[in-house]
């Protein structure tokens, strides 16, 4: 269970006690939102795309929308989400728990400065029902971001 990797992943550095578990779907923006009681912007969603034939994350505010001039001016291609089936099997998580956290090797994980606005933020972890709350700092260092990207709009 991805999950599972995920509360390892954190354990090693002393932070799996920041990983919430609901008794309710956290796997929208708006659904993680009510779950922690926090504003949707401070969601951290992990969107997929297909570049070239590897998949990639970008992870955006909650209120953040990709722009697709953004997007192909940036990786040089059409922005294309990955179906459901592509998820699970590119990025290692399965859609509604997709996170920048233990994903398959050759994933390269971006932030989108949509999230440089706040002082934390909530990602998944593995699973529908679930969120950590990091520094912008300690998501960095975690996800493995390969850079900081501008590719979204309607988050200023």
């Amino acid at each position: 269970m991805s999950i599972e990797r995920v509360r390892k992943y954190f354990k090693q550095f002393g932070l799996d006690s920041r990983i919430h578990e609901f008794e309710t779907s956290s796997a929208t923006v708006e659904l993680a939102a009510e779950a922690l009681g926090c504003p949707p912007e401070l969601i951290a969603k992990s969107l997929s795309f297909k570049v070239g034939e590897k998949g990639i994350i970008i992870v955006a505010a909650g209120d953040a929308k990709v722009d697709n001039a953004k997007f192909k001016a940036r990786f040089n291609t059409k922005a294309k989400m990955l179906t459901p089936e592509e998820v699970e099997l590119l990025i290692g998580h399965t859609v509604g728990g997709v996170c920048p956290f233990c994903v398959n090797e050759g994933v390269d994980v971006y932030l989108d400065i949509s999230l440089k606005r706040f002082e934390k933020v909530y990602p998944a972890c593995g699973s529908s029902n679930s969120a950590i709350e990091l520094s912008l700092e300690e998501l960095e260092r975690h996800s493995n971001c390969i850079a900081w990207v501008d590719v979204c709009k309607n988050w200023t």
